[in-house]
Formats: C-alpha cells, sequence, structure tokens
C-alpha cells in the first residue's frame, strides 16, 4: 500500500466509514499544507447554485459552485487550470493552480478565455489548525492520495472519491464498491 506524505496537492479521501456530514465521501485537495496548518477544498460536493449567481458583478459563467468545507463558508475561492494567464496564482501540482488575481479572473471569463471547464468555485474551506490533520491521519480519518488534474477538470464530481479509491488499488478497489448507505438486515 503507497503512503503518499502531506503536502499541497495532496488529496485527502474521507475513510469509508466517515460520519460527518460535511465530510462523508469527500475528496479533498489540500492547496496549503504547512508547520502552522492545512488548507483545502471538497472537491466532489457540488451545491445548487452558479457563481453568477452568488456573486452580482460576476460575469454571466455556468459554472457551478462546490461547498468547500465547513470553515469561513462567507468566502469563494476557486482552482484552476489557467495559471499562465491569472497573475498570483498559487501552482498546486501541475496543472492545478489555487486563486490569482480576482479583477482578472472576471475579465478573462468576460472574454471567454476562461471557460467553465477550466475553473471550478468553492464556498468555504476546509481547514486544519497545525498538527491537527496528521493527528487525523493517525487516527484513520482519511486516506491519502496524488493529485491529477484530470480528477478536478475531467471526473464527474460524483465518482471522483470512487475513482481516486479504486485508483490507490489492493483492498481500496473492493471499499469503493461499497455503497453509500450500507443496511445491515
Amino acid at each position: 500500500m503507497e503512503k503518499t506524505a502531506l503536502k499541497n496537492g495532496t488529496v485527502l479521501l474521507a475513510q469509508p466509514f466517515m460520519l460527518d456530514s460535511n465530510f462523508r465521501r469527500s475528496a479533498i485537495l489540500l492547496c496549503e499544507h504547512n508547520e502552522e496548518g492545512s488548507i483545502g477544498f471538497i472537491m466532489n460536493k457540488p451545491l445548487e447554485m452558479r457563481i453568477d449567481e452568488l456573486i452580482g458583478d460576476f460575469p454571466e459563467m455556468d459554472a457551478a459552485v462546490y461547498f468547500g468545507g465547513p470553515v469561513q463558508t462567507d468566502t469563494i475561492h476557486y482552482i484552476h487550470n489557467v495559471g499562465d494567464l491569472l497573475e498570483d496564482s498559487i501552482k498546486v501540482v501541475d496543472g492545478v493552480y489555487w486563486g490569482g488575481d480576482f479583477e482578472k479572473l472576471k475579465f478573462l471569463i468576460k472574454n471567454e478565455l476562461i471557460k467553465t471547464e477550466n475553473i471550478r468555485f468553492f464556498v468555504g474551506y476546509s481547514g486544519w489548525s497545525e498538527g491537527q490533520l496528521a493527528d487525523e491521519l493517525v487516527h484513520g480519518s482519511w486516506l491519502t492520495s496524488f493529485m491529477d488534474a484530470n480528477f478536478l477538470f475531467s471526473l464527474p464530481s460524483s465518482e471522483l472519491w470512487k475513482t481516486i479509491l479504486e485508483k490507490k488499488g489492493h483492498s481500496f478497489e473492493v471499499i469503493a464498491q461499497l455503497p453509500d448507505q450500507i443496511s445491515w438486515n
């Protein structure tokens, strides 16, 4: 079984029997991990809204918004694959960037240089204080994996947790097939 070190670009997969409704069957991309703590975004919890409905002066865009996590749910974040176009973006892994100049983002969207397939928007984020995430890993709350830009920009979010778990191989392929609600009849 591979073990992935925690670092920017690590994917956290909620263990299959996690009951916390915020994180049940979540696939979280860590965008920042250091000695002070960690910040990530749940990649597979779409909300029933579009970004241009959420932000008043935003250009028209049929882009879904995702629940990034339970921390600061009054904030908007974005992950994209156009870091070469958007100044101040932070490279997370190859083909995946976090943030960037918001006014330039709106300009690029208005001029159709950034399209829905290039970006994901998140309300709130998932955060851990110093040592908290490492402790949760020790207690088995999370499985780790490597990030691939295709996970975010090509796969349906409803298949993300299962697909990444299957890619871990071995017994994880079997666990990924378990239904979300298991009945103990």
